[in-house]
């Protein structure tokens, strides 16, 4: 979808099974950037930034299995099997390095596919990504009673199928972006209307549930593992833009700010009341932020440049 309400056409990879996404276009010879969305999310997250970054990048977004359109079948939708699907889609699809931008779930797999294979990711924007939490962390209560039900999947299922049946599709939409964000009203129209269609879309889907219990039990396990999760991103050696919110509800912003203080190197920013998907609710900052960050590190753009979709560059 570009500034004025286009929705850009559905494209389809068979890797292990299909999975859609889209191609927001840019310059030929600009850097190759990938969205990745977060758990619950879908590519229509991405609706209001993409149109700001492909004067100068090129801007694909796809769906995970178990969300969007990707329907999981027989694939898992934990967070590690999505970590190896983005590593087929940057390799099948759009070719790599790439600078890869991910928000929430998509962050932390996006952390994940730096740490696997680092050759695939010139540079690194985390969008409030998921953390493990600090001392100083303040989870808050609806989002901790949620994860707390995820957590044991009959309750979960129970929760799920229960909250369907009182809402309307376009109802979970509204709350779920209100649960995100400190304003929704940002949002623009016609980014809402997509987020409102695809959940009504995905009413039709069989096994939604059990697909998102399985992303949510196993984000829980990656982030809890404190130490394990703090080596995977100081292993990192590709720039790292780390931007939070800070009225976040799902990920708090002091484990962030204990992140950045991890890594020093990384480059960090702060919205000011803003919530968790600033790339939905300050799109214009988002950007802004992430192309003064690549115009600090022309080295990751010239790399990410090189990225080429495999079909178009075979002989």
């Amino acid at each position: 979808m570009d500034a004025t309400g286009a929705v850009p056409q559905s494209r389809w990879a068979d890797l292990d099974g299909p999975v859609h996404y889209v191609d927001y276009g840019g310059p030929t010879d600009a850097p190759m950037v990938v969205c990745v969305h977060g758990l619950g999310g879908s590519l229509v997250n991405w609706a209001a930034l993409a149109p700001l970054l492909t004067p100068t990048c090129r801007v694909a977004a796809l769906d995970l299995a178990g969300f969007g359109h990707t329907r999981g079948g027989h694939r898992s939708t934990a967070v590690h099997a999505n970590q190896r699907l983005l590593n087929r889609f940057l390799h099948d699809v759009t070719g790599s390095p790439v600078i890869l931008v991910g928000n929430s779930m998509g962050g932390l797999i996006s952390i994940l596919q730096a740490h696997e294979h680092p050759g695939t990711v010139a540079g690194l924007v985390l969008v409030d990504p998921a953390l493990s939490l600090t001392g100083g962390s303040r989870p808050d209560p609806r989002v901790l009673a949620t994860f707390a039900a995820y957590a044991v999947p009959a309750i979960g299922r129970a929760v799920l199928a229960r909250r369907r049946s009182t809402m309307s599709a376009e109802e979970s939409a509204h709350d779920l972006l209100a649960l995100c964000t400190v304003d929704p009203s940002r949002i623009p129209t016609h980014v809402v209307d997509q987020h409102v269609r695809m959940a009504e879309q995905r009413r039709s889907y069989s096994d939604i549930d059990s697909e998102l219990l399985t992303a949510a039990r196993s984000l829980l396990f990656v982030i809890a593992d404190r130490g394990k999760y703090a080596a995977m991103q100081r292993s990192i050696a590709a720039p790292v833009l780390l931007l939070h919110g800070d009225k976040d509800r799902l990920v708090p912003v002091a484990s962030a700010r204990a992140a950045a203080r991890a890594n020093p190197a990384w480059q960090y920013e702060e919205a000011a009341d803003v919530g968790h998907v600033p790339q939905l609710e300050v799109p214009e900052w988002t950007a802004e932020r992430i192309l003064g960050w690549l115009a600090a590190h022309p080295g990751a753009v010239a790399t990410a440049a090189l990225a080429r979709p495999p079909l178009l560059a075979r002989p």
